[in-house]
């Protein structure tokens, strides 16, 4: 089979398109695509906890925690710890924080309405189902692969290595 016939091809291929465009549109104001994504997933109000922030974003905690110290040296955020439980931290933007966050979120509006207008409803409909259903197969692949790897008592280590 041919890589330009495959389905991850054209999903990595578009996404790298799509990350360069973010990335080019985020250099202009000393952000990068990441940097962007994290800013839109903190809650303007009452800020998220650290520990949500990484699943949302399918991102590893180590990245988000050198990520998080960069944009705490901006002054892009600030973490304030949990009364009770110093453990827990939230995550909240500051006023800097919350400027670069509109920035993002109108470079994401921007795009999506581009495409609106470039791709009728009716395809724009078809593609989220047909993205759905390849995320539940890939979601179902995982859970396989867990089950797996637990009857054949291959440890969770062992499982992060096999799948890089």
């Amino acid at each position: 089979m041919k890589r330009d016939k495959t389905v991850d091809y054209q999903i990595k291929a578009a996404w790298l398109g799509i990350s360069k465009m973010y990335n080019a549109q985020a250099a202009k104001y000393d952000m990068t695509m990441a940097i962007g994504f994290v800013l839109l997933n903190i809650d303007l109000e009452k800020g998220t906890p650290a520990t949500k922030i990484a699943p949302l974003l399918g991102m590893e905690p180590r990245s988000l925690t050198r990520m998080l110290k960069s944009l705490e040296e901006k002054g892009w955020i600030s973490r304030i710890g949990g009364v009770d439980d110093k453990r827990l931290v939230n995550v909240c933007l500051t006023e800097a924080g919350k400027k670069k966050r509109e920035i993002a979120r109108k470079t994401v509006i921007e795009f999506n309405q581009l495409v609106s207008e470039s791709i009728s409803q009716e395809k724009l409909t078809v593609f989220f189902e047909v993205i759905q259903e390849i995320n539940q197969i890939v979601e179902m692949k995982a859970q396989e692969e867990k089950l797996n790897a637990k009857e054949n008592n291959v440890t969770s280590t062992d499982l992060h290595i096999i799948n890089e």
